[in-house]
């Protein structure tokens, strides 16, 4: 729950009960769950507002996509996984035979490729 251990959250709870004591703990907790529900309302109808007006063309468009992490993961790393992943599936081509030093190559000759070297 939020990155937070058992004993945060019992730390949390005690801290709390000391601020705003036994008898207006329950309201405190009360009036946190209803602003808690008020903000993720209004963040869902913000994205469902934006989504809405964007149109049917960004009908597969996430907010979430514009954090800068998520974007670089998804369109920058996404290619590199997908690359390795069906690298890594594949069967192993047999390695190239690089103790053949006659001379290097020809014009126009492309020279080999070691898909492991990248």
């Amino acid at each position: 729950m939020f990155g937070l251990g058992w004993l945060e959250i019992v730390a949390l709870v005690v801290i709390a009960l000391l601020v705003f004591g036994p008898e207006k703990l329950p309201q405190a907790a009360s009036q946190a769950g209803k602003t808690l529900r008020n903000l993720r309302r209004m963040a869902n109808n913000a994205r469902d507002d934006l989504q809405a007006g964007l149109g049917p063309e960004f009908s597969n468009f996430d907010p979430a996509d514009l954090n800068p992490k998520n974007f670089v993961r998804k369109h920058l790393l996404g290619d590199l996984e997908d690359d390795w992943n069906a690298t890594s599936t594949a069967t192993a081509a047999p390695a190239p035979d690089y103790a053949d030093t006659s001379g290097g190559l020809d014009y126009g000759q492309i020279p080999p490729y070691d898909s492991e070297a990248t």
